[in-house]
């Protein structure tokens, strides 16, 4: 038998949402619709997909290592210095580099529950502790975050909005839970889905950065540039944690077209602005079909939303999953009768409460 790291076997899988592919082939359906991941319906920018278009003759080649030029536009765009950016494979790899970087044996951690799946495995495959703190009323609990403190605490990951309740903690709660945070201990704002909020109280993680704290802002273009499938992220933080998480992220980590299709993207603000105006019809429409229905739901920030079905979410994704609806189950979350379901397109809106429609009465029996 082979011998693994300390804490390996304990780790779970990650769990993605069921490909597109993978629910045609297995149940042998076309016209597959995915709502279960996040990811932005109207597709990429045609920026980037001209600018993919262009590099594709050059693939013979490596890519930047150190991604010069996607660093100096991210550096332009957000009013900081190329130093303070670091790229990664998504924003997910970034995590696991700050754990390499920050987390030693016994170290501790402290994250909410449910929220992003990927802080607690990355702390504990380090050997460190994660401190998992219960939402209240679906929101992080700062001021019990806070009350967790202590001398072995080395990282405060702060999902915001929160993945998978898609609410957001308010610049007058951070400001009040930084103020009991020690200068040292790092605190990650995990912002995916900053694009899509629309609130003056939301709080932009780069202020804390400008004010001299020691933390780490993650972005993506993931979500709403579209860019899911070309795994780009990245980080803004002090020239000195960059440079540490520099140290142990790994070469060639951002691929070409990757590099080339962001730089694309993020000068496409029409094409941004597009894509928000249209997360939050789609968002209007589904609270109106919700509440027209009495299901429960959670206002949201981001481009998904839980609602609460009322029964086994296991069940009801089964069921959809037959009729070509892929949703995200709540079991995974620990809310066993709530779904997540990304906001697609007007047409993807519509069939999906069709489908739900069609179900549902039948698990409520």
């Amino acid at each position: 038998m082979v011998k693994v790291r300390s804490g390996v076997n304990e780790l779970k899988v990650y769990r993605p949402g069921k490909p597109i592919e993978e629910v045609e082939r297995e149940l042998g359906i076309s016209d597959v619709m995915k709502m279960a991941s996040n990811e932005n319906p109207l597709g990429p920018s045609p920026l980037a997909l001209e600018a993919i278009q262009e590099t594709l003759g050059k693939i013979n080649l490596y890519p930047d290592g150190n991604g010069y030029y996607l660093k100096q536009d991210l550096a332009r765009h957000w009013g900081v210095e190329p130093e303070q950016v670091v790229l990664g494979n998504g924003s997910d790899e970034i995590v696991q580099l700050i754990a390499m970087a920050f987390i030693n044996e016994g170290d501790e951690a402290i994250m909410a529950t449910p929220s992003f799946p990927r802080y607690e495995p990355v702390v504990r495959l380090m050997g460190g502790v994660a401190r998992e703190v219960p939402l209240k009323d679906h929101r992080h609990d700062l001021e019990a975050m806070a009350a967790l403190i202590n001398e072995k605490t080395r990282l405060i990951f702060i999902c915001n909005p929160n993945n998978p309740t898609g609410t957001i903690v308010t610049k007058d709660e951070v400001k009040a839970f930084l103020a009991r945070v020690p200068r040292e201990v790092i605190v990650v704002f995990d912002e995916a889905y900053f694009e899509y909020v629309q609130d003056s109280t939301y709080p932009d993680g780069l202020d804390y950065l400008r004010q001299g704290r020691e933390v780490i802002v993650l972005r993506t273009f993931s979500k709403a540039y579209g860019l899911a499938g070309l795994r780009v992220g990245y980080a803004l933080t002090t020239p000195e944690i960059a440079d540490y998480l520099n140290r142990v992220r790994p070469p060639f980590n951002v691929d070409m077209l990757a590099q080339v299709a962001a730089r694309a993207a993020l000068k496409d603000r029409e094409f941004l602005q597009r894509v928000v105006t249209a997360n939050e019809e789609g968002k209007q429409f589904f609270y109106r079909e919700l509440e027209r229905r009495g299901i429960p739901y959670i206002p949201t920030w981001a481009n998904f939303l839980m609602l609460d079905t009322g029964v086994d979410s296991v069940r009801l994704f089964q069921e959809m999953l037959r009729r070509g609806v892929i949703v995200r189950s709540g079991d995974i979350f620990a809310m066993p009768t709530w779904i997540r379901v990304t906001v697609g397109r007007p047409e993807e809106n519509e069939r999906f409460f069709a489908v739900l429609d069609e179900v549902l009465p039948g698990l409520r029996k």
